[in-house]
């Protein structure tokens, strides 16, 4: 059984930082590529960061370019997504997924992900 479990998700003020984990169990852990979305309220749930199978290759959302880093654990079977300068607007439930889609551009688009952890809010305060 594959299970995808996020943690790290809290309550921080505007320009902190912050690293969300997402332990994975249950699957090839090289084999899939991973990546955050976010859902705010109210809102759609977009895509925010995806790395490679190999780790090498990293993808952002433009809103988030430059502030976050996708990494990844082999050892631990774990994602990281490192959030810095925090705003209000980042605000949103994180969640980690996997995928086997091939193509990067495959990445960005949730209907892509073979598995989905349960989420961890981040609540940014002004």
């Amino acid at each position: 059984q594959v299970q995808l479990v996020e943690s790290g998700g809290r309550l921080v003020q505007a320009g902190d930082s912050l690293r969300l984990s997402c332990a994975a169990s249950g699957l090839t852990f090289s084999r899939y590529a991973m990546g955050w979305f976010r859902q705010a309220p109210g809102k759609e749930r977009e895509f925010v960061a995806a790395v490679s199978w190999t780790g090498g290759y990293t993808y952002y959302a433009d809103s988030v370019k430059g502030r976050f880093t996708i990494s990844r654990e082999y050892a631990k079977n774990t994602v990281y997504l490192q959030m810095s300068s925090l705003k209000p607007e980042d605000t949103a439930v994180y969640y980690c997924a996997a995928t086997t889609a091939v193509l990067p551009s495959s990445w960005y688009t949730e209907g892509n992900y073979n598995y989905w952890g349960q989420g961890t809010q981040v609540t940014v305060s002004s």
